[in-house]
């Protein structure tokens, strides 16, 4: 029997965003591991209710420490030695990498690399910023010079690891990111009053603060306008604290509803679901708020741009744009009856683009699991 063994970072992770992968995986007869880090009895109790061995493993998630990625590495390559799989499909930077690294020293499984998007790391800043960048870009090509494939969610982001001779274009394969789950999704009636949502975590290139600042320019000229935030704090550089947060709220421009587990009951009270973000892979908040029926408003950047076609199911606007993110804001209030057909459009592409059993089904094709 094929073993496969699929690495992320967060155990969360695992079950919100490939639960239906590893379903699928378990469903093609294979033996099949899932590993991630600090996973909670609650979390690997859900894990291997699916049918899947999990394995814990210790990675650090944001910044580069030697010693804490050589434990990553020393760890994956341990498992691998061990576990002897056929097949490692890895997915954000820290497993791709390490995971990669660890692959090429210890077992003569088929790696892929699944790229959900180019983080921090990869955007322009100063010379620190830069230096990372450099760095990333190295880990990123020794990590995949022995890999079978490296898939990725959008064409931008192919063709940045393409132009910097990361990987050769004849390793890269493209699938419409994660996929998201229909049956789970579904839409349902827009409420009459403009209400705007942003789901993310609370990081600033997720463009928030833009978020936060156009929705003080709209209030001015239409208090009864809601703007919701929903997201959890993010130890990341570029995390956003509470406090400037609840600042916003005591303002009276942002209502901020903590985190979720469940985002069905936020998604069915707003009206247009808002994405201001700098780079995606491919934005899942927006794929679930296109199956739920809402019109779209997000940043014509990497992996955003391809959820929407302008005019149709929404919007894009220029990245860290406050006046455009606005004035498209207002335009939504003053043009209420464009809801209702934005929102089925962004239903009819959810299920023709982004079904979940529709891009599963590539990735097991990409993999060589299924013919």
């Amino acid at each position: 029997m094929m073993k496969i063994i699929i690495i992320g970072a967060l155990p969360s992770s695992l079950i919100n965003f490939r639960g239906k992968l590893l379903e699928t995986f378990v469903s093609e007869d294979v033996e099949f591991v899932a590993m991630a880090s600090n996973a909670t009895k609650k979390e690997i109790e859900q894990i291997e209710s699916l049918g899947v061995r999990y394995i814990d493993y210790p990675v650090q998630r944001n910044g580069l420490n030697p010693v804490n990625d050589f434990k990553t590495f020393k760890a994956l390559r341990r498992v691998f030695k061990q576990e002897k799989p056929d097949v490692i499909l890895s997915y954000t930077i820290k497993p791709v990498i390490w995971g990669g690294i660890a692959a090429r020293f210890s077992c003569k499984a088929n790696f892929f690399g699944l790229i959900t998007g180019l983080g921090f790391a990869f955007q322009k800043g100063g010379l620190k910023r830069n230096l990372l960048t450099y760095l990333v870009k190295g880990l990123y090509r020794f990590a995949l010079a022995s890999s079978e494939g490296v898939i990725f969610q959008n064409p931008d982001n192919l063709n940045v690891f393409v132009e910097n001779k990361i990987i050769p274009k004849k390793k890269t394969a493209l699938v419409n990111g994660s996929g998201v789950d229909l049956s789970h999704f579904k839409q349902v009636a827009l409420p009459v009053k403009p209400i705007f949502l942003l789901v993310a975590r609370l990081l600033g290139e997720k463009g928030i603060r833009e978020y936060a600042d156009a929705a003080r320019v709209v209030k001015e000229k239409y208090p009864e306008a809601v703007f919701q935030l929903v997201g959890p704090e993010d130890s990341s550089p570029d995390g956003i604290r509470l406090d400037e947060v609840n600042e916003w709220k005591k303002n009276g421009f942002i209502d901020y509803l903590g985190a979720t587990s469940d985002v069905r009951p936020y998604f069915a009270n707003c009206s247009v679901f808002v994405l201001p973000s700098y780079h995606e892979g491919m934005p899942r908040t927006v794929l679930e708020a296109m199956a739920t029926g809402r019109p779209i408003l997000t940043t014509n950047v990497a992996g955003c741009r391809e959820t929407v076609i302008n005019g149709q199911n929404g919007y894009l606007v220029a990245k860290q744009n406050v006046e455009q993110l606005a004035e498209r804001m207002i335009w939504f209030i003053e043009n209420q009856h464009k809801w209702q057909a934005m929102a089925d459009k962004s239903r009819q592409m959810a299920i023709e683009r982004f079904d979940v059993h529709k891009v599963n089904e590539q990735l097991l094709k990409i993999m060589g699991i299924k013919k």
